[in-house]
């Protein structure tokens, strides 16, 4: 063994795949790194790994990284001298129904978005490429020829020789005991050989990183389950370049291995694995064969692949895999302790992501953000719920269980719930709501008309699905009369101390020291002028803000606030989700209805556009916001939890006269999206820029006043802008989801980032970014004729920088 170093800048915990692709970028870029494997090289789970690499994921981050590992893995073995077993055979994806031909031409389109060439195939295409199948079920096929397989074993000791080569130190058999850190600050880490001194430590110790994370605080929510897959003996007929081959329909996968096959699958049951912890010593160790549990993909894979009865079977591998409840892999920045960075969780895909993860998240422990935009893979994606080891298992068996099934839009999972519920749960439950869940919350999605004969419940489909109408209904009343949405999900915050003005305006990129009682809608911004966060502030006090973001960003925006705090300024951010209902009434008759159930002044000259007060109804103190969402007059009404059932009885008694009906997030949805309202994580996010998103009106740019990422605003605004969102209308009959394809003039120049019906204008909306290397601006963006690729067809639409319903804000501000 090689000699433990005293100190290393950057210590990476565990030699998977992840692990040494990160330290290998970590030396790349000249950053001192030791890596410590308690074993040996691959030990853990990567020896065993199935090693298909595919590309195309449902975001463009994600599908670019991956790209970023085939593009690594192709010139790795000359770089090192060591085989990678790469080869970039293509894969084939197989559709079986029409609706899965349909999900299959939906992600051509999305693959087309992203700039992959992903071919639609007819039967008998498919099976010149693929000899050995049988397509007698077959409705079509997509070829993706970048696709590929690898050896997982020879990938990983080939970036483990290229991190040595730049000056990396790889230490096997080395255990780590534990990370000392004192006062919040990491300062080394203890091992079975010795202490080394550093600065950051990365956990990258696969199924492991749970339990080792946790012990400093740190949540990782993964879960080991079994996955197991079959090696095959020859078989006549299966050469060397034969494509890889997943057959969702029947849940399974294939490759070429030594002239055989490998064949695998996801089964809907599958078994959770170590419930009561990982056995100790567990390495390069499999499981037991479960023949019995595997038996379902066997017959599954017969209908496809008849020479498998014949078959020789060399083994049927049974190994752990970590999983997680959404089925993405967990990377970036703890937000519990500050320099302790984790990847882990790559659900049977760390082969495919590995090398792309590898790169981010090296960058982000150099730089102390990811390279791009990686929200669906970041680590603050997760919430309190994630802290239970009961309600992740149960979720992550259910995420399992759909590795394959249909990709349904508009999908809830089902398991785990309820979980966190608003005060008024059991009565909207009762008047016809149906529930969907984000970061644990129940919330209305829409509500059927239970007593008219609607099905209270999701239908899913690529078609125009059940709850239309109901949304359209919804969507009418806000727009005509009024509605009432309960929104206590929405994450608040308070900010409080001396410096709290100060310290906000610094993060801030909008003017946040007005006076008390005034309501400021502003971003966040990264040091490249990216949009880290998009929210709502109040000013309560002097010396205190109220802050309102979305359901699902509760940990990021939290540890973005925090974390920006400037050193030696007194204020105190507390999280107080749970204190507050929110209830937001909207609508042209709101101010008729809320007038009717309080005291105060609500009308336009003492209460206007862009203020808050606090008001009261039925006995409670409500902080009333005179904000929206959905382009009407209205207020979001926050609510000690204790008051939200009276205060709720008080506003549909007042309502009913007026029109006042429940609503759900579906609408909000088609609301907002007949507004050109931006959503955060679709819309926006830290690779666009106020600018960008036809949001720099909502920067202070005219106050001299500094904040994060004002300078990198200023010079794009001396630049101009090679991206610019837009609004695209079509046809009513186009179904529009996101990712379509934009195309101007025939070229293709960007995809749709968030899409739906509008039931206003009676037309398909869809929202997205044009671009443009030469630059992007308002004319060149009318000048242009557009259509949009939906499931590999075009249709003609039009654009508008402008909203589509009420552009002047005459409504909002009535």
């Amino acid at each position: 063994m090689s000699e433990i170093p005293s100190s290393s800048k950057v210590v990476v915990i565990g030699g998977g795949i992840v692990g040494c692709s990160t330290a290998y970028h970590l030396a790349k870029a000249g950053v001192e790194v030791t890596l410590l494997e308690r074993k040996k090289l691959t030990s853990g789970t990567t020896f065993h790994a199935a090693g298909l690499v595919g590309q195309l994921r449902s975001n463009a981050n994600v599908t670019q990284l991956l790209g970023y590992s085939i593009d690594l893995y192709n010139k790795l073995e000359q770089e090192t001298g060591l085989a990678t077993g790469w080869k970039m055979n293509g894969g084939l994806r197989l559709a079986c129904s029409e609706e899965r031909w349909t999900e299959v031409k939906r992600q051509a389109t999305t693959a087309h978005s992203f700039g992959l060439d992903m071919q639609l195939l007819t039967p008998k295409e498919a099976l010149d490429l693929w000899p050995l199948m049988n397509i007698d079920d077959l409705v079509g096929a997509a070829f993706l020829p970048t696709d590929g397989q690898a050896n997982p074993s020879d990938i990983t000791q080939a970036l483990a020789r290229g991190a040595r080569m730049n000056g990396a130190k790889i230490l096997e058999d080395t255990k780590v005991l534990s990370v000392d850190i004192q006062d919040g600050i990491i300062k080394g880490v203890e091992t079975e050989h010795g202490r080394i001194e550093c600065e950051k430590v990365v956990a990258c110790c696969g199924q492991w990183t749970r339990v080792f994370a946790k012990r400093y605080g740190v949540n990782v929510p993964l879960v080991p389950v079994e996955h197991q897959y079959m090696v095959t003996e020859r078989i006549e007929g299966v050469d060397a370049d034969l494509p890889t081959l997943r057959d969702p329909d029947r849940l399974t996968y294939y490759k070429e291995e030594v002239g055989g096959l490998v064949m695998g699958g996801y089964e809907p049951n599958p078994i959770l694995w170590a419930k009561d912890g990982i056995p100790k010593g567990f390495h390069y160790t499999l499981l037991d064969s479960n023949f019995d549990h595997f038996e379902q993909l066997m017959e599954l894979s017969l209908g496809r692949v008849p020479a498998l009865e014949t078959a020789g079977i060399k083994e049927l591998i049974n190994g752990p895999e970590s999983f997680t409840p959404d089925g993405m892999f967990i990377l970036g920045e703890a937000p519990e302790q500050r320099n302790f960075f984790v990847g882990a969780g790559f659900n049977a895909f760390g082969i495919a992501a590995g090398g792309g993860a590898g790169m981010a998240l090296a960058e982000w422990v150099r730089n102390g953000e990811a390279p791009f935009d990686l929200w669906p893979a970041d680590i603050r994606r997760f919430g309190r719920p994630h802290f239970d080891e009961d309600w992740i298992r149960k979720r992550t068996y259910e995420a399992y269980g759909k590795h394959y099934t249909m990709a349904w839009p508009s999908e809830e999972h089902h398991s785990a719930r309820p979980c966190r519920k608003s005060p008024l749960y059991d009565k909207l439950l009762a008047d016809g709501a149906v529930f969907g869940e984000k970061l644990g919350w129940e919330r209305p999605n829409w509500y059927a008309d239970v007593a008219g004969g609607e099905q209270q419940g999701d239908i899913y489909t690529f078609q125009r699905p059940n709850w239309h109408a109901a949304v359209g209904r919804e969507h009418k009343a806000c727009r005509e009369a009024a509605a009432l949405f309960d929104q206590t999900s929405f994450a608040k915050f308070v900010l409080k101390g001396p410096d709290a003005c100060d310290a906000l305006s610094w993060i801030a990129s909008n003017d946040v020291d007005k006076p008390v009682g005034s309501l400021v809608y502003t971003q966040m911004l990264n040091d490249r002028g990216g949009i880290e966060c998009d929210l709502t502030v109040v000013r309560m006090k002097t010396d205190e803000y109220y802050i309102v973001t979305g359901t699902g960003f509760a940990t990021h925006d939290f540890d973005w606030i925090s974390r920006n705090i400037p050193a030696g300024m007194n204020a105190q951010l507390v999280d107080i989700t749970s204190s507050n209902s929110v209830l937001s009434l909207m609508g042209p008759r709101a101010r008729d209805i809320l007038s009717a159930v309080t005291r105060d002044d609500v009308s336009n000259e003492a209460f206007p556009f862009g203020k808050a007060k606090v008001i009261g109804i039925a006995g409670c103190p409500v902080t009333a916001l005179r904000v929206t969402y959905v382009g009407e007059l209205g207020w979001e009404l926050h609510v000690p939890v204790e008051y939200a059932i009276a205060v709720y009885e008080a506003l549909h008694a007042a309502g009913k006269q007026h029109g006042l009906i429940n609503a759900g997030y579906r609408a909000i949805e088609t609301l907002r999206l007949e507004k050109g309202y931006r959503a955060w994580a679709s819309d926006i996010g830290p690779d666009h820029t106020p600018d960008e998103a036809g949001l720099g009106w909502a920067v202070k740019l005219k106050k001299n006043i500094d904040f994060k990422g004002r300078a990198a605003v200023e010079a794009q605004r001396g630049n101009g802008v090679k991206k610019k969102m837009a609004t695209f209308v079509t046809d009513p009959d186009v179904i529009l989801l996101g990712r379509e394809t934009i195309y101007r003039n025939g070229e293709r120049v960007g995809w749709l980032s968030s899409a739906g019906f509008g039931h206003t204008v009676g037309k398909s909306i869809g929202m997205g970014y044009i671009r443009n290397p030469e630059g992007v601006t308002a004319d060149y963006i009318k000048e242009g004729a557009y259509e949009l690729e939906v499931g590999t067809e075009r249709f003609s639409c039009s654009v508008s920088l402008a909203p589509l319903y009420d552009p002047k804000m005459e409504k909002v501000k009535a």
